[in-house]
């Protein structure tokens, strides 16, 4: 079954951010563009490359009104420690969730029961709290922020331009595709 139009539901759970402990809940996600990056573990080793990547280009998320949430089913205790010893994690700018009870790892269906961790998810959550993308990988396969970024710009133009469609490849400031009926017959 498919997450897309999916609102999330409520979650209180603690993070680590900009050297603090924080609580972040689901009102505090509303309002505005989302992501939320689940990975099985720290101390792991293709993830501390995936969220380098994605700290590198976090300041254009954040030009583009989207803040950057990631997830994984260890404590905030832990998140602090891995930042401490790691040069890549101390890059981190964004929240780091902590989700050892599995409520936001269920809510979004990665959670591996039989492992205890996060299959390594990827959702665009909209500004009313709804999943307008996601993709899930096999834990042995990393992503890209470069895409990732760009399918946030098109679920952003789909979003406030609901008439016009973003073609493959597409790029903010590109063509993009206006449905109709006379198109049905070229395709």
């Amino acid at each position: 079954m498919s997450l897309i139009n999916k609102e999330i539901g409520e979650f209180c759970v603690q993070a680590y951010h900009n050297e603090a402990f924080k609580e972040v809940k689901k009102e505090d996600v509303l309002g505005r563009w989302s992501i939320f990056f689940f990975y099985p573990a720290d101390f792991t080793f293709v993830c501390p490359t995936e969220l380098e990547d994605l700290a590198e280009k976090y300041p254009e998320f954040q030009a583009a009104g989207c803040e950057v949430y990631s997830v994984s089913c260890d404590t905030h205790y832990v998140h602090k420690a891995w930042h401490d010893v790691s040069d890549r994690i101390k890059k981190i700018g964004y929240p780091m969730l902590a989700d050892p009870t599995h409520v936001i790892s269920r809510d979004f269906e990665v959670y591996i029961e039989a492992d205890g961790v996060a299959e390594r998810g990827t959702f665009i959550v909209n500004p009313e709290g709804k999943i307008a993308a996601y993709e899930v990988n096999a834990g042995n396969v990393g992503r890209n922020a470069d895409e990732l970024l760009r399918k946030l710009q098109a679920c952003q133009f789909v979003y406030e331009h609901g008439d016009e469609v973003c073609p493959a490849k597409w790029q903010p400031g590109a063509e993009t595709l206006k449905p109709s009926l006379d198109l049905v017959g070229q395709l």
